[in-house]
């Protein structure tokens, strides 16, 4: 076999590659895909707050429940939520003194951090809420003192702006836990 006779396969691969590249498209540009905050969205009064997603366990409606003497007037009572006690707390009675009245949007939020399991009553829960990064601030919406030492930083979103409350700062504080009179 002659030298020119082994070289003419390579040189054949080699016109082939040429051939693909100069007819080949370029590969789409990559996008960056930039992750969204999720949280559940809640109210407190007038105040629209957010959980983050992951300190939140389970949503339930206002359950009926047992009163427990000798504890502070935040704490609702009791509640029996498939075999497990739940403690009900009163997260705008707890925060600034005022006693919420439950009504047919009041729910809780169910918080299990750290060994402690207890329901937070809002008034209302406005369902999973996504924030773009460009959405996120960190200034606070205006709250009183007790309320604004949870928030963590917020999003804008049109004229609405959410402030994000730390469920986890919350089952923390020594106060939250002090139950008793």
């Amino acid at each position: 076999m002659t030298q020119e006779h082994n070289n003419r396969p390579l040189q054949m691969l080699r016109d082939l590659e040429a051939q693909c590249r100069a007819h080949a498209h370029e590969l789409p540009r990559q996008i960056e895909v930039k992750e969204d905050w999720m949280g559940i969205g809640f109210r407190l009064g007038k105040l629209r707050l957010v959980a983050p997603l992951d300190h939140v366990v389970e949503i339930l409606t206002y359950p009926g429940m047992a009163k427990v003497p000798g504890s502070k007037n935040w704490v609702r009572g009791i509640a029996n939520v498939r075999g497990n006690l739940l403690p009900i707390m009163d997260l705008q009675s707890y925060l600034n003194g005022q006693d919420g009245v439950p009504n047919r949007h009041s729910r809780v939020l169910v918080v299990n951090h750290k060994g402690v399991f207890s329901g937070l009553v809002v008034d209302e829960v406005l369902g999973l809420k996504h924030f773009s990064p460009e959405q996120r601030t960190d200034d606070l919406p205006s709250a009183d003192a007790a309320l604004a030492s949870y928030l963590q930083f917020g999003f804008y979103v049109g004229d609405d702006h959410w402030g994000v409350f730390s469920m986890r700062q919350l089952a923390e504080t020594p106060q939250f836990l002090q139950a008793a009179i």
